[in-house]
């Protein structure tokens, strides 16, 4: 039975099967990063500096005589978790502030929901900047700076879910049996908000990559000589005629993120009632 269901949605959904081999195969390079690598990713040889790929380099090297498929390899070390993290802070930060503005609603909601306003109306990749100038270059600060601009539309999207979910029936029928109202939130109002922000979170994974890529990019993500993907894009950018040490690095960020896309979009045709009322 699950062999047949298994086999019905790889035929329905061939993108969202294509992304997740993609993502499996990249998760998998992470982990075995040192086996696959061909090279030291951090080992500078000047006297083979910008050489194009080959048989003992497979993407070229850098302008420091770094081997970029080694970089690419390890690059999915920093790029993945970061992505991943991003999005579960988010989600999970998000999802908690926006369940307790929907749920206690009135001047709680008010206030809370003003924050999320402002937060908002700035544009995400500027604020990032901006906060990640204050904060310095490390990962772990690049990380945190995405989640500070991400959350709000985590908030916003679980308000609406508790507004609807709080009126139900099931909802009455606790507060009428005179439990909690923490309980109730956190044991009834939540769980049952929870399907749409994972898959909004499913189709954020490959949109965090590209942010913290795009942070590194700017020299505001992960301090050289760490092999993040989107610094490596940049050191590219600065010689076009060695168009190896963008390309490949810019070709994994691309990957991924079309490859959560996918993913996301399955989830949400599998996970959404009114779409799956349509087949």
């Amino acid at each position: 039975m699950v062999k047949k269901k298994t086999i019905r949605f790889i035929k329905k959904n061939p993108l969202a099967t294509i992304g997740a081999l993609v993502c499996v195969l990249f998760l998998l390079v992470a982990v075995f990063a040192p086996l696959i690598a061909t090279h030291d990713p951090l080992e500078q040889n000047f006297s083979n500096r910008n050489r194009p790929p080959s048989a003992v380099h497979y993407f070229g090297t850098d302008n420091f005589g770094r081997d970029v498929f080694s970089r690419v390899v390890f690059g999915a070390r920093i790029s993945l978790p970061a992505g991943f993290l991003v999005v579960i802070f988010s989600c999970v930060f998000g999802g908690i502030y926006g369940a307790v503005a929907g749920y206690f609603g009135k001047t709680l909601d008010e206030v809370l929901m003003r924050i999320v306003d402002i937060v908002m109306s700035f544009p995400s990749l500027v604020l990032a900047m901006a906060l990640a100038a204050v904060f310095g270059k490390t990962m772990s600060n690049a990380i945190l700076v995405i989640v500070l601009v991400w959350w709000p539309k985590y908030a916003r999207m679980m308000r609406g879910l508790v507004l609807t979910v709080r009126e139900t029936e099931y909802v009455a029928a606790a507060v009428a049996l005179g439990e909690k109202k923490s309980r109730i939130l956190f044991s009834t109002v939540i769980p049952n908000c929870v399907a749409p922000l994972l898959v909004m979170a499913s189709a954020d994974l490959g949109a965090a990559i590209l942010m913290f890529s795009g942070l590194g990019f700017l020299g505001m993500g992960t301090a050289p000589p760490a092999p993040e993907w989107g610094a490596m894009v940049s050191d590219g950018a600065k010689v076009l005629n060695y168009w190896w040490i963008s390309v490949f690095p810019g070709a994994a960020i691309f990957i991924v993120s079309i490859a959560f896309n996918f993913i996301g979009d399955a989830l949400r045709d599998l996970l959404d009632p009114k779409l799956r009322n349509l087949e």
